[in-house]
């Protein structure tokens, strides 16, 4: 299995994504991104989801394309 991490336009950098999973999220000009963007599953993931005051972080499941989180 394999997730896909998407970051939208709505990211205003409050930067509690990177503070949750640093391997897969950084800042970049004040703006969150995704390192990798495919990753396989981990709890932290839809943790750093959950936590975007904004809502701009969806977690997908790439085979089936259902969003994960937020939740």
């Amino acid at each position: 299995m394999t997730w896909k991490i998407e970051i939208s336009d709505a990211c205003i950098g409050s930067g509690m994504c990177a503070a949750i999973e640093p391997d897969e999220f950084e800042l970049e000009s004040g703006y969150a991104r995704a390192t990798s963007g495919s990753v396989e599953p981990r709890e932290s993931y839809l943790d750093a989801a959950d936590s975007c005051p904004v809502s701009a972080i969806t977690v997908i499941d790439a085979q089936t394309g259902a969003e994960l989180g937020p939740r």
